[in-house]
């Protein structure tokens, strides 16, 4: 698709929408609080745009006034590179031989890759008693971010060369594609050896633009992780709130070219005595995505057409593959990753629109677009230049609603929700048609011997027919909904029958369900697919022109967005400076809090919770799942304090990307890890309330005396107290 935005946004909500959530009384938490009160006279704070702090405009002089705290050159420096940015997750390094602390969650997929035959590691857990033991992970990886240079001018200067919209994101596109791919071919010259990788960063939607340079590490040993019910203790019930009781940390070490653990040493330091009750903290991390600098109007697009599609898209899904689990349970374990990801998506998207209802809330951010707005009236140069974004971006929003429909009704991708069935049929054609032209204009992965592997890994490895005629039901009930009965190609491939109707029997009629089937296709000649009466096939081919025509049309749209869109953040920038931080970008960020419990539902939330709180749960909750305990769990030795903090909340702005970052204090201790956020900060995708926004942690306390008495892994608590393998 063209629609760059939208897809985006399911790519976050698929992936990355791990540390916030929502809850269906969301909206009752802020509104019952501002029942009364007078939209006009509404004020934006300080913050609402956030505290994601950026390390190339660090707030020094704002630390320095809210904590008497002014870290200096070194002290950012070292704290850059203790950080990690992993797939989706935010990690630390915690000792000089390339030990990596990130959240259970974060571990999953890497639990599903080096669990072995007889195994159920995310439900037993693991652990390596010695480096012998500890398991390389396949295809994952960790970025160390060790080079940021501003390109704002060359970025720019390529995006005023195009004379229309289009153009001029297009130049601008592909002069951030040649940035990066130079550095790479630069720094792969100097030291070929090196594994280096490179992204430009746009800041306040193109008003300033940094080269960012990652040392990428590939070997990748899985350490330590807790069984899922301890790390995830109180499951979908508990997860998203607070108070909560969980050990959501994971061990992982980074290992070099000669088979031995790097030498890593800039880490965080272990802090023994954990956090303290007011006291400045700072999460390191890579906060995924908000939306906050985005104008009203398009916060209102969101509210209105882009969330609730999505919600409604995950939440079909996930009706779907929790009723194939239960119907196959011995498919458990391939699943579980998975839905687990739906499903806390679910509960971020909810989250998000809950936010964007709130009226008392929206008209903070009404608040602030009208001081903006104010501000750059009263210069004639800037109101010049910027002065009708505003009103064209609203204008493209209105438009962009007569399309929106279409444009994911046309979307046939299986990671954002499509039935396997229109995927393959859409990449069967595109093969055809490549397969026709001769080979030396072929892509590369169609010449010579790169055919054979192409042609192996073309059907996907875990399709199951079942499962994707759930979807392709689904699916088609979407696409009705969509187009009604305008659509003659659709109408055609239901053939009168309803979508549950229409599935079963298009399954049962097309060779796209069948591995032998398709392997045939792909080795006979591409007329054979071109000319096939496949339904799926035929229903790709026939509104290609259309879905084409209608990406255009939305595709334009979003450049005309994405051009109004850089005046104003290049208008944001001139007026507010660094005092307003960008929006994120799963780029490293730096966000200041305190410590401190919050008001809620009559009550106070203290500001840590104890062992004693989740043996609580366990025998309150009859010791029945999701609050039961493993066996090793059941009966803690007597030198296990269960006084010891467990987890605990701060003010911190984070949001998905974030789970797994370090909480540090003024010293470079790392004192916590953030795993989530409370119901409370379910809006922060557009707005930061610090006054009951609440980032949640697990107290570094808890995690060695876990280790020690519980697991007996006394060599990894002798190496992260101390930073070092003992020899």
């Amino acid at each position: 698709m063209t629609n760059l935005r939208f897809r985006h946004l399911l790519a976050i909500a698929f992936v990355a929408a791990i540390t916030i959530s929502s809850c269906s009384t969301y909206q009752a938490t802020i509104s019952t609080q501002n029942l009364y009160f007078n939209p006009d006279t509404v004020k934006a704070g300080r913050f609402d745009n956030g505290k994601m702090w950026t390390f190339d405009y660090p707030p020094t002089g704002y630390f320095k006034e809210a904590y008497n705290f002014s870290p200096d050159s070194e002290w950012y420096a070292k704290t850059r590179l203790s950080a990690l940015r992993l797939q989706g997750c935010t990690a630390s390094f915690i000792s000089d031989h390339g030990l990596f602390l990130t959240n259970h969650h974060c571990a999953r997929y890497a639990l599903d890759k080096v669990n072995r035959p007889g195994e159920d590691l995310p439900d037993s857990g693991f652990y390596a008693p010695t480096l012998q033991d500890e398991r390389e992970v396949p295809g994952m990886y960790a970025d160390q971010l060790v080079l940021i240079k501003d390109v704002t001018a060359e970025v720019q200067k390529a995006f005023e060369t195009g004379t229309t919209d289009e153009q001029k994101v297009q130049n601008g596109n592909e002069e951030i594609a040649k940035m990066e791919k130079d550095y790479w071919a630069k720094y792969k010259k100097e030291d070929p050896a090196d594994s280096m990788v490179f992204q430009v960063v746009k800041f306040y939607d193109g008003a300033k633009y940094a080269l960012y340079g990652y040392h990428r590490y590939t070997d990748v040993r899985l350490v330590f992780a807790p069984q899922l019910i301890v790390a995830y203790f109180g499951g979908n019930y508990d997860n998203f709130t607070y108070p909560r009781y969980d050990l959501d940390f994971s061990l992982f070490r980074i290992y070099g070219p000669d088979g031995k653990p790097i030498h890593s040493p800039d880490y965080f330091r272990w802090s023994k005595t954990g956090p303290h009750k007011d006291e400045p903290v700072f999460v390191i991390g890579n906060p995924g995505s908000t939306s906050r600098l985005l104008t009203v109007s398009q916060l209102e697009f969101l509210r209105d057409y882009t969330y609730p599609y999505i919600l409604k898209l995950l939440s079909g899904l996930d009706r779907i593959y929790h009723d194939y689990v239960a119907k196959h349970p011995g498919e458990k374990l391939k699943y579980q990753t998975r839905t687990f990801i739906i499903s806390n998506s679910i509960k971020a998207i909810t989250g998000y629109l809950g936010g964007l209802r709130d009226p008392y809330l929206m008209a903070r951010k009404t608040a602030f677009e009208k001081e903006f707005q104010s501000e750059v009236e009263k210069n004639p140069a800037l109101e010049e230049e910027y002065g009708n974004a505003w009103k064209n971006i609203a204008a493209i929003q209105k438009e962009k609603a007569g399309l929106f429909s279409k444009v994911t009704a046309y979307n046939m991708n299986a990671r954002f929700g499509s039935s396997e069935y229109f995927v393959i049929a859409s990449k069967l054609l595109m093969y055809a048609r490549e397969m026709s032209m001769p080979e030396n204009e072929r892509p590369k992965d169609l010449k010579g011997a790169q055919l054979d592997t192409f042609k192996m890994k073309f059907f996907p490895a875990d399709f199951s027919k079942s499962l994707n005629q759930a979807i392709l039901s689904f699916q088609l009930s979407s696409m009705l909904s969509a187009f009604g009965t305008t659509n003659s190609a659709l109408n055609t491939l239901l053939g009168g029958r309803t979508p549950a109707e229409a599935s079963d029997y298009l399954a049962s009629i097309s060779s796209l369900g069948d591995s032998a089937k398709v392997a045939a296709l792909l080795d006979g000649p591409p007329d054979q697919i071109l000319n096939s009466q496949d339904p799926f096939i035929r229903y790709i081919e026939s509104t290609e022109k259309q879905a084409a025509a209608t990406e255009m049309a939305y595709g334009k749209l979003e450049a005309q967005e994405t051009s109004n869109g850089m005046l104003l953040g290049r208008a944001l920038f001139d007026i507010y400076g660094t005092s307003i931080p960008p929006d994120a970008t799963f780029t490293l960020r730096i966000a200041d809090g305190v410590v401190k419990g919050y008001p809620y539902n009559g009550t106070i939330a203290p500001w840590h919770t104890t062992f004693y709180g989740m043996y609580n749960r366990y025998y309150s909750f009859d010791k029945q799942y999701p609050w039961s305990l493993p066996s090793d769990w059941q009966n803690p030795p007597a030198d296990f304090n269960l006084s010891t903090p467990l987890d605990f909340v701060a003010t911190n702005d984070i949001i998905g990307g974030n789970s797994g970052s370090a909480v540090i204090n003024e010293h470079r201790h790392l004192v916590g890890l953030i795993f989530d956020g409370n119901i409370e900060s379910l809006p922060g995708d557009f707005i930061y309330v610090p006054k009951v926004n609440r980032a949640v942690a697990v107290a570094s306390e808890a995690i060695p005396q876990a280790l020690k008495y519980i697991y007996h892994a006394d060599r990894l608590v002798n190496e992260i107290e101390n930073g070092k393998i003992e020899q």
